[in-house]
């Protein structure tokens, strides 16, 4: 069985068969990491490029050892150093050297939008999306999905908050698509300032404060303020905005026993 899309672009492209799937072969994968020899021959023969256009620790490492562990052999490229800082050389054509070299899958990471979709018209191989701009971040949501079904044990019918800055986090964007496309409920939690414009588009609810919705939530996902991001003061301070969207044990001693918070880092 085949996922139904060539590229990971967006979690708009998978359906919920091709989630599934996932989860499936996720969980027995999961298995190799707790080897004495965590290696699987899946990947022998294949090229994977890991182009980090952009500064990342998680995701990189994450990608890295798992195409190590897969067996695939690796090409890591990084801005710094290349033609691209020295030279000037443009994104496409980066890519297109890189392509000639004869890959079979592109991991691209990079801080405009729409960069993994512009490389995935040009290459014969793969891409996978490891993070582009304020658009989406979608493996780290189908993490985010693998791990809410190991602690709850299902997925459908659960309730998700996701409190924050969420205007300018690509990884609730993917969240939210993803855990509505496989039938949760999602509240997105924060002031106006931090919420994005077209929220509504997402087909989630929205609440102004925890306080509100704590007490039906299964899962709290609590998101970083991304100033690098902002070009303006969206909230007065710190501090107030500890106040009202902080999360601590006098909070979450309103919510379910089984409540599991989550964060996708860095804390």
């Amino acid at each position: 069985m085949r996922l139904s899309t060539r590229h990971l672009l967006s979690v708009r492209d998978l359906t919920v068969a091709d989630v599934e799937l996932i989860l499936k072969t996720t969980d027995s994968l999961k298995q190799v990491s707790e080897r004495e020899i965590k290696k699987v021959p899946a990947l022998r023969g294949r090229t994977v490029v890991n182009c980090f256009f952009e500064d990342s620790t998680r995701t990189r490492v994450s990608f890295e050892l798992a195409e190590k562990r897969l067996s695939a052999d690796t090409l890591n490229f990084s801005v710094s150093g290349s033609a691209m800082a020295k030279k000037g050389e443009t994104f496409v054509d980066t890519i297109k050297n890189i392509e000639a070299m004869n890959p079979d899958i592109f991991v691209i990471r990079d801080a405009q939008s729409g960069a993994p979709f512009i490389a995935s018209q040009i290459v014969k191989g793969r891409v996978i999306n490891a993070g582009d701009g304020l658009h989406e971040h979608p493996t780290q949501a189908l993490l985010d999905l693998f791990t809410i079904q190991e602690k709850c044990g299902r997925l459908k019918g659960l309730h998700v908050g996701i409190v924050g800055d969420i205007a300018h986090s690509r990884v609730a964007r993917s969240d939210m698509l993803l855990f509505t496309k496989m039938g949760m409920k999602v509240t997105a939690i924060g002031p106006q300032t931090l919420l994005p414009s077209n929220i509504e588009t997402y087909g989630v609810q929205t609440a102004t404060f925890i306080d509100d919705v704590i007490e039906d939530l299964d899962v709290l996902m609590a998101l970083r303020i991304q100033r690098e991001r902002m070009d303006e003061h969206l909230f007065p301070s710190l501090r107030e905005y500890a106040t009202y969207f902080g999360v601590n044990q006098a909070l979450l001693s309103h919510g379910k026993d089984n409540l599991i918070v989550m964060h996708p880092g860095p804390v």
